[in-house]
């Protein structure tokens, strides 16, 4: 499988998925108080709703920049900004949306082998702290990029649980609704 083929699609369909339960929240709380929840935090020492939406766009959209051997945008640092004040600055769901909407508006711009590099070059991962991961394209997809995605989005739908969002598997899954074989009933 190419990464294109592999990271576009699983981007895309969590993100929209993540743009579903902003949704959900809104219809399901009265007036502003699905706004409260971007400053909800799992606990104290984690990042709130708010950081975990943007960085789960800034995780695809800096997979778009490395596997294309592009300079990291300006998106990417201002999602960097805005999830690391989160805390003082959650913005609005509104402000969510937009970044979700952005990120993929920038997936679906892709060419279809936009992320093709050779799985087994080498990519260097700057981390913040100082240190780098030395990575092959195919390990920065499946072992940093996937898990950091994932990680993200997960923790924004458990945020939203602990809330009482009324969120289910069917919602966390809704890119599979179309792969079930129609059910047919017992006697037919």
């Amino acid at each position: 499988m190419s990464l294109t083929k592999l990271l576009v699609p699983t981007f895309t369909q969590m993100l929209g998925t993540l743009s579903g339960w902003l949704t959900k929240a809104q219809e399901q709380m009265p007036g502003d108080e699905a706004e409260t929840l971007l400053s909800a935090r799992l606990a104290p020492d984690m990042f709130p709703l708010s950081t975990q939406i943007r960085f789960a766009c800034m995780q695809a959209q800096e997979a778009v920049a490395r596997l294309t051997g592009q300079d990291l945008p300006d998106a990417v640092a201002t999602l960097l900004d805005e999830g690391r004040n989160a805390g003082e600055r959650p913005g609005s769901i509104t402000d969510a949306q937009a970044r979700i909407a952005e990120t993929l508006a920038l997936l679906d711009g892709l060419a279809p082998d936009a992320l093709d590099r050779e799985p087994d070059s080498a990519l260097a991962h700057p981390l913040p702290n100082g240190m780098t991961l030395d990575l092959t394209a195919e390990q920065y997809a499946r072992d940093w990029t996937l898990a950091q995605f994932y990680f993200h989005v997960m923790t924004a739908y458990a945020i939203l649980r602990s809330h009482k969002v009324a969120l289910g598997k069917a919602d966390y899954v809704p890119h599979l609704l179309p792969y079930f074989r129609p059910q047919v009933a017992p006697g037919a």
